[in-house]
């Protein structure tokens, strides 16, 4: 399968040392070789970097690795392809704009006989997980048409998608417009948050430390959310499939069922609502 890693902070923070055991996954740790993609939000700009060389091997990665651009949203991809030839414009993340934003998705898994409603927002390649990008925006505005939702209508509109993109097969997903991070478990996914007291961690994928103590600030935090645990020192919150993540401000802020049998979030729900709605525990949103 491809491989996702997204990151959501409340201060500008780089993910070099993520990225680094990250993009072994391409080519060296595991057979992933078919491209790769990462995507910066930057106050209202997006620093995309998009490669059809395998992540272990690309001078891309090679820079993206050193070079310490801070964000509080990124999303990663690295590729193999099941539908779609391998060029530059079937590589996640794919990047377009609604309400004035841009957004990023990054798609892990295999759609069957999937076809996206007609709408304004076009593929350009030739993948499934485009076109569900397509479609998802294209729900997103019909929902909301100035293209800018709140917290709850968003939670709303990406929920029913999920739930109907899913009976076409695997759908892990990576969703942000530089607000939210949005990370959909249709099989596989698995996230951590660090924050103070910060510790050693140690990459599963190479023999790489960082100690964030001497690295952050007392009050930062930093989610981190990828495919499978990056590091083997740290303990990872494994997502249960068929359920749907948002990410604020460093933090887990909703978690709401994609099953086919949940009942959708109403429109226009305020979002502390939603916990009450779907019997979800108060921790898990605020």
């Amino acid at each position: 399968m491809c491989q996702l890693l997204g990151m959501n902070a409340n201060v500008p923070t780089d993910i070099c040392f993520s990225f680094t055991g990250f993009r072994r996954r391409g080519g060296d740790t595991d057979h992933h070789a078919d491209g790769w993609g990462i995507g910066f939000f930057e106050d209202q700009g997006c620093r995309v970097f998009i490669d059809t060389e395998a992540s272990v091997n690309s001078p891309i990665a090679e820079l993206v690795s050193a070079y310490p651009i801070r964000s509080r949203h990124v999303v990663a991809h690295i590729r193999k392809a099941t539908q779609g030839q391998i060029r530059l414009q079937n590589t996640h993340p794919f990047q377009r704009e609604i309400g004035g934003r841009y957004w990023l998705f990054a798609h892990n898994g295999d759609l069957k006989d999937f076809r996206g409603r007609p709408g304004r927002i076009l593929p350009v390649g030739d993948t499934d997980s485009e076109e569900a990008f397509c479609h998802l925006l294209n729900q997103v505005l019909a929902d909301h048409p100035d293209g800018r939702p709140d917290e709850a209508g968003l939670l709303a509109s990406v929920q029913r998608v999920a739930r109907e993109v899913s009976r076409h097969g695997t759908f892990n997903f990576l969703l942000s417009n530089g607000e939210w991070l949005l990370a959909h478990c249709s099989t596989q996914l698995a996230w951590i948050v660090r924050e103070a007291p910060f510790s050693v961690a140690h990459l599963s994928d190479d023999d790489v430390s960082v100690d964030f103590r001497q690295q952050t600030g007392p009050d930062d935090r930093v989610a981190v959310i990828a495919t499978a645990p990056l590091t083997d020192n740290e303990a990872w919150n494994i997502i249960a499939p068929q359920t749907l993540l948002l990410f604020r401000d460093g933090r887990l802020a909703a978690s709401l069922p994609t099953a086919f049998e949940a009942p959708p979030v109403r429109q226009g729900t305020p979002v502390a609502h939603i916990a009450a709605e779907h019997a979800i525990p108060p921790a898990l949103i605020a």
